[in-house]
């Protein structure tokens, strides 16, 4: 397991490609994602899955809304924008639900919940031979589209899973050594 854990590496979307997941294998992956640490068992989180031509329609949606809210951000950001959602054959939003009637269970604690299942999302494509990788981007923050994507007000993307075929090899990169991130805390004397 920790072969598997310490093997995983993001496939950049640019380098995905098809095919994606069939419904089989993404509802077995998810079944992994949901495996997640959930304090009071609130399921802060559901999927949505931008697939086909969804992820054109999502991209001409992106490039409107950038040009309203950018009108002189170019022909670059536009293209930029028009392709966030159709490099990867398969994109699913990760939809973190912080609900504020839920006060029991802190909305950080719920947030971190969905975080978590897009961390345990990448691990199963992986472990199918899969690449993905996890994005947000300014869409993942803009009201808009988020209400064209469905999300009620309660609602936030923890991130933008893109799965697809790797078209090539993820390279290691340079990592942290735990040792340096670690301290001991002692009570004051």
């Amino acid at each position: 397991m920790l072969e598997a854990i310490d093997a995983r590496r993001s496939v950049s979307s640019k380098h995905l490609a098809e095919p994606a997941p069939d419904d089989a294998t993404l509802l077995r992956m998810l079944r992994s994602a949901v495996r997640v640490p959930d304090h009071g068992k609130r399921e802060p989180f559901r999927f949505i899955r931008i697939a086909g031509d969804a992820r054109n329609a999502l991209g001409d949606a992106v490039v409107a809304r950038g040009l309203e809210l950018r009108p002189d951000a170019g022909e670059a950001a536009a293209g930029k924008d028009r392709m966030r959602f159709t490099r990867a054959p398969l994109v699913v939003a990760v939809v973190a639900v912080l609900d504020d009637a839920d006060t029991a269970i802190p909305a950080q604690e719920r947030l971190l919940t969905a975080g978590s299942a897009c961390f345990a999302l990448l691990q199963a494509a992986q472990a199918f031979g899969f690449g993905a990788c996890w994005l947000t981007g300014w869409p993942a923050y803009d009201a808009e589209i988020l209400r064209l994507l469905g999300l009620g007000t309660q609602e936030r993307i923890a991130g933008f899973i893109h799965i697809g075929t790797p078209m090539q090899e993820a390279h290691e990169r340079e990592r942290p050594d735990p040792a340096e991130l670690l301290t001991d805390w002692s009570p004051p004397a």
